[in-house]
């Protein structure tokens, strides 16, 4: 078995702070930055960074569907760490500033070990290549989200 990564990154014009905290805010805004492949999403303790645990449902593919709980960390600034209970799947978010006060870049990586066997080549072959298109399109919700604030304020 092999590890997979897969990482997204987009830079967003808006401050780092506002950006985590849209990240963080487990109850309200995240859930709104997820694309359809996600469903089922609970919050099942906390609700706001460290020490949420949230419940949910990745659709892959069609027949390829991944139920999820995970615990969240804050190992340090600007990071908040999903570690899956149920796999071995983790996924770290990570804000970081970018020339300035009102731009930063966010970025998510997610690793996990593939499967062995012929299901895991296909793993290793496509997994990485749709998560990676999921997360564009969460990235692009969140920027959406706190630019549209940034420029209201």
């Amino acid at each position: 078995m092999a590890q997979i990564e897969v990482e997204a990154a987009r830079d967003i014009a808006a401050r780092p702070e506002e950006v985590y905290a849209a990240l963080a805010d487990y109850r309200e805004t995240h859930p709104r930055l997820l694309p359809e492949e996600f469903t089922d999403y609970e919050v099942r303790e906390g609700g706001s960074g460290a020490g949420t645990v949230v419940a949910m449902k990745l659709h892959a593919t069609k027949k390829r569907v991944r139920a999820c709980v995970v615990d969240v960390s804050e190992p340090e600034e600007r990071t908040l760490v999903e570690t899956d209970r149920q796999s071995t799947l983790v996924t770290t978010w990570t804000i970081t500033p970018e020339g300035g006060d009102d731009r930063c870049r966010a970025t998510v990586r997610t690793v996990w070990e593939g499967s062995g066997g012929i299901g895991g080549f296909f793993e290793r072959l496509f997994a990485p290549r749709v998560l990676k298109g999921v997360y564009e399109r969460l990235l692009e919700n969140l920027a959406a989200e706190v630019e549209q604030e940034a420029k209201s304020s």
